[in-house]
């Protein structure tokens, strides 16, 4: 019996295209929707995409997940048998400036996905949110089971009521959704905006670097094949148990402040940072750590990348396109 193809939103974008690439080799079939957004240079989403274009295992549906009808017939014409949503509009300043575009493409599209899903029986439905919804939590590390209801961004509180929509969508209808919170994810194809990606490129250049604050806020980094690994193991185990709605943190559990991670940029670099001091930025968290006790136990997940090491996998692949 011929496997269905697997739906991918935002495939061209930084984790898409690594999910792409890595399906693609294990021999699955990956229909891939990307609008191809300006939020950073399109030419970059088409060059992630290069190898999955030619492997006669990709085709590629550029629309937007607004657009509700081409969202409809994408899902009628290739009969998918799960979704992997990544797609969104990310970055938490942004959200501050423009929350009606962050609540149009990650909500309402969300929801055209989910109709669409459950029109065309998709047995599982992967959701990709973050742990931008922990907000300032008090306690560390962030479990599933802590109250996010005080998210602290318009992008947090859209990956917040994301999840809340699929839970709905779950119970209404009897479809399989785990909702993935990422931690700040970072290696090749990193966007350009993100820190590591900008870090890099200006202290290569001897620019000075932009830090927020006195370098004490703290991130649990999360390099992108562990996070592709943790997808592919929610992939399997989603709707195989009794729980038809589940949540995941997938990150790195091994927080680094935001100095130590200049250090390691300067060591692997060769260069001294130049150090641009800001205030701290509004919507901003001051730290995240992922507790992984249910994505270990549940999906066997196991991050294995060193926050060093794949600084320095990611600074090779920079070195190849700048």
């Amino acid at each position: 019996m011929t496997q269905r193809s697997i739906l991918i939103t935002g495939a061209a974008g930084f984790i898409g295209s690594s999910l792409t690439d890595t399906l693609i080799a294990q021999g699955r079939s990956v229909v891939g929707v990307d609008n191809f957004c300006d939020f950073y240079d399109p030419a970059l989403k088409r060059r992630n995409i290069t190898q999955a274009q030619a492997s006669g295992k990709f085709t590629l549906v550029e629309a937007d997940i607004r657009d509700r009808d081409a969202m409809l017939a994408t899902f009628e014409k290739h009969q998918p048998e799960a979704v992997i949503h990544l797609a969104a509009m990310a970055g938490v300043r942004p959200s501050i400036e423009n929350p009606a575009y962050y609540t149009a493409v990650n909500l309402d599209g969300t929801v055209n996905l989910l109709d669409a899903a459950v029109k065309n029986k998709v047995s599982k439905f992967l959701f990709a949110s973050s742990s931008s919804v922990y907000g300032n939590n008090p306690k560390v590390p962030f479990a599933e089971t802590d109250n996010v209801d005080h998210p602290i961004s318009p992008y947090a509180a859209t990956k917040k009521a994301g999840e809340l929509i699929c839970h709905t969508y779950t119970h209404l209808h009897g479809l399989p959704i785990s909702c993935l919170r990422f931690f700040t994810v970072f290696g090749p194809r990193q966007r350009p905006d993100l820190a590591i990606n900008k870090f890099l490129q200006l202290v290569a250049k001897g620019q000075p670097i932009p830090i927020f604050g006195d370098g004490s806020t703290s991130r649990d980094y999360t390099f992108v094949a562990d996070i592709v690994a943790g997808i592919l193991a929610t992939l399997h185990h989603c709707g195989q148990s009794t729980e038809k709605f589940k949540v995941y943190n997938l990150g790195g559990n091994h927080p680094a402040k935001l100095s130590e991670l200049i250090e390691i940029i300067e060591k692997v670099v060769g260069k001294k940072a130049i150090i641009d001091r800001k205030p701290m930025q509004p919507g901003d968290v001051d730290r995240t750590w992922a507790d992984l006790t249910r994505s270990q136990k549940e999906l066997g997940y196991a991050p294995t990348t060193s926050l060093e090491e794949g600084i320095a996998k990611q600074w090779e692949w920079m070195k190849g396109t700048i």
